[in-house]
């Protein structure tokens, strides 16, 4: 028995799905490249599939899962952060189940850093399964900013790899590091605190140690279904965010990484960040030369504009521009709700449904999670986020229908989506004044 676990580390199960394969790769990417091909080839994993670039969804992750209920950690916990990734769905009802806080973080770092789920005052197991799904966290979360002192006890993560030795490989996009050192900066968590991660058996593997960075998270435990691994990991977590290792592209993309910079700024410390075609090392010798200056951000090799004035756009934007002032929806305004409708030219209308009424806030990336757990599957998604409305192809009429009755039911942000089968060009009328779909809408 595991003094700090309060649990056995390791339990014999049958063996049928362990075949773990040897990590022969050199990189990251070959060891996350073998794990994917593995577990397609040997029928691993749930939806959504392929694998390949997610987090996988293994088989009798729900049992991985329920093993966190023996550990210490867990049981002394009170606030706990997980990933929003299906396998994880799990664990984060038994988190809500056992009275904690569960925190989410938001998805790709775009609107803030994490949420934290609210579940309907007397929910029963059933609507706190509801509230651990994607649409769940959607409907039922509360974003939590850098000034509310949130202090996390326990954080789970998915992995596409892991070692016993507590090294951990994702599934390279790095936000779940970044989540981290966002967290140790802003105080949500010190490196003591202890992270879990959920897999299937094959994923655990041997990682070489030369493949750990310095922006790498460790994990303390892992679970599988048939095991419990403490890892007594002796490499230190991540101490906060590594700037130098930052470029300007991450700093567009998530906002709240400029604010946890201009914070860290004025409290002194080296927040310079890596310009575009720059090493780590350039940076750090760069810092050097300049006594701790700020950098001056690149962006791109986008010239800097003057301070006050606004930015000159580019001859690629201005032709956008141009091109976008030329369409027919453009060109008769008094058209464009129902122009929106139409599918692209050269695909079947009658195989396309238009999506509307998507909240302004939503991602593609997100619109396609709601999409998985809803286990719609079309061929393409157009998107048209910034418009409110998406296109779905489909390759049969069937799926059409059966996406059809699905979408009908589905809810983005407590809201329910329009879902109409889009109209070929020949055949656009005008809506009525009252704004009543016409006979061929399906909602």
């Amino acid at each position: 028995m595991s003094d700090s676990g309060g649990l056995v580390e390791s339990e014999t199960g049958s063996g049928d799905e362990k075949n773990v394969p040897a990590a022969t790769g050199v990189t990251k990417w070959s060891i996350r490249q073998q794990i994917w091909d593995h577990i397609e080839k040997n029928d691993l994993a749930n939806f959504p599939r392929p694998v390949h670039h997610r987090i996988p969804n293994f088989k009798n992750a729900a049992a991985a899962a329920e093993k966190i209920t023996a550990l210490k950690p867990f049981q002394q916990a009170r606030f706990v952060k997980v990933n929003p990734d299906k396998p994880q769905e799990n664990v984060r009802f038994l988190i809500m189940e056992a009275g904690k806080t569960l925190l989410v973080p938001t998805p790709r770092l775009r609107n803030g850093l994490f949420n934290r789920i609210t579940p309907p005052a007397g929910a029963n197991k059933q609507s706190l399964r509801t509230c651990a799904t994607r649409q769940g966290i959607d409907k039922h979360s509360i974003p939590v900013g850098l000034d509310d002192m949130v202090k996390i006890d326990l954080v789970v993560c998915g992995s596409v790899a892991v070692s016993r030795k507590g090294y951990r490989i994702g599934k390279g996009e790095g936000f779940g590091d970044m989540e981290w050192a966002m967290l140790v900066t802003m105080g949500a968590v010190t490196p003591d605190t202890i992270i879990v991660t959920t897999v299937h058996d094959c994923q655990v593997i041997d990682i070489p140690e030369e493949l750990v960075e310095s922006h790498d998270i460790t994990v303390d435990w892992i679970l599988t279904p048939t095991e419990v691994i403490q890892t007594n990991c002796q490499r230190p977590k991540p101490q906060g965010i590594i700037w130098s290792k930052v470029d300007a592209e991450m700093l567009q993309q998530i906002p709240i990484l400029r604010k946890l910079r201009q914070k860290e700024r004025a409290a002194g410390k080296d927040v310079q960040i890596k310009a575009e075609g720059e090493s780590t090392k350039d940076v750090q010798k760069r810092a050097e030369e300049k006594s701790g200056e700020p950098a001056k951000d690149k962006e791109k090799g986008k010239r800097r504009q003057p301070r006050g004035k606004p930015r000159e756009k580019s001859t690629r934007e201005r032709k956008q521009k141009a091109q976008v002032a030329d369409t027919p929806n453009n060109q008769d305004k008094n058209s464009a709700g129902e122009a929106r409708k139409r599918p692209p030219q050269d695909r079947d209308p009658s195989l396309t449904l238009w999506v509307g009424k998507l909240p302004g806030s939503l991602r593609v990336s997100n619109f396609k999670n709601h999409l998985r757990e809803s286990n719609i599957n079309p061929l393409r998604v157009i998107w048209k986020g910034n418009r409110g409305f998406a296109f779905l192809e489909f390759k049969e009429a069937s799926d059409v229908d059966e996406a059809v009755k699905k979408l009908q039911e589905l809810e983005i942000s407590g809201k329910k989506v329009t879902v109409e089968r889009a109209k070929g060009r020949e055949e656009m009328r005008m809506k009525k004044a009252d704004g009543k779909p016409e006979e061929n809408a399906v909602n």
